[in-house]
């Protein structure tokens, strides 16, 4: 039997152990502290003029090659714009400069409920005798009806003026009574040279109410975000994707105008337009921009 003096004195050692070395597994995890040299984000500051900021390249356009697997039809007349309806509310617009009847109603892929509308492609074919094999581009600015037909990943169903673009001189009207014509396609930048984005207000717009057709973008053609910034406020307001290229916003108060826009692409650009709803704005009034993607 151990003698009191020396489990005294083994108790002192093993408290001593204690103090000068802690076991590992009882202590805490030690507190991260930030690095010395880390520096904290300064706070953004809304802008007042027009701006864009430009991210990292985007997968939206692919490696660029062409993509096949797609069918292409046309309706309305032989040589028309297809539909001045649509479901993308650019209605007559389709038919005029800058779109000028080169235009496609686009499957659910190309669609995207909405969110494609404006974005462009290049179309090409060489199934038919009719087909030239060189591209045309094309802007969606409508939903194809229906499903795909067999085979096809995407449907392109173009306005008669576009399905005829890609037909060999005088050979136009033997490709549009070819039926579904199979093409190859891509995405390609939206180009409308001197013609800057402009903001179509809704008929139903009103103080409480806004609602806004944005069309015309150059580069993705479509938007995936847009906010609004009222007279004396320093706030995005986010709105919210109504239907086709048409964006709203209704918070229950009287919304103060002039009204800026802050516009983001398919691929994340950015481009912020001052002004671009004035004070004093009418319902069913464009008003057309001085500003673009670059």
């Amino acid at each position: 039997m151990a003698k009191p003096h020396n489990l005294l004195l083994l108790g002192a050692l093993v408290v001593l152990s204690l103090l000068v070395s802690p076991i590992a597994g009882a202590r805490g995890n030690p507190k991260q502290q930030p690095p010395a040299n880390k520096k904290r984000p300064a706070a953004t500051k809304p802008r007042s003029s027009n701006y864009t900021a430009n991210p990292s390249p985007s997968a939206v356009y692919g490696s660029g090659a062409w993509l096949s697997g797609a069918g292409a039809t046309y309706y309305g007349e032989p040589n028309g714009d297809g539909s001045d309806g649509g479901a993308c509310g650019y209605q007559t617009a389709v038919g005029k400069r800058p779109f000028d009847s080169m235009i496609a109603a686009g499957s659910t892929p190309l669609y995207r409920g909405g969110e494609g509308c404006g974005a462009c492609y290049e179309v090409k074919c060489n199934t038919n005798a009719a087909c030239s094999g060189k591209p045309v581009t094309i802007v969606i600015t409508d939903q194809s009806p229906g499903g795909l037909f067999p085979g096809e990943v995407a449907h392109f169903d173009m306005s008669g003026t576009a399905l005829g673009a890609m037909a060999k001189r005088g050979m136009a009207d033997k490709l549009r009574a070819g039926g579904v014509i199979r093409i190859q396609y891509r995405r390609v930048p939206c180009k409308y040279t001197g013609v800057n984005i402009a903001f179509k207000v809704d008929k139903g717009a009103n103080p409480f109410y806004m609602n806004v057709l944005i069309e015309f973008e150059d580069d993705d053609g479509d938007l995936s975000a847009v906010d609004l910034m009222e007279a004396g406020s320093h706030t995005w307001t986010p709105m919210a994707h109504n239907w086709g290229a048409m964006w709203r916003l209704n918070n229950g108060r009287a919304l103060k105008a002039p009204f800026g826009l802050r516009l983001t692409s398919d691929s994340g650009r950015v481009l912020v337009v001052s002004n671009a709803i004035p004070a004093g704005w009418k319902p069913g009034k464009t008003y057309r921009s001085l500003v673009n993607y670059p």
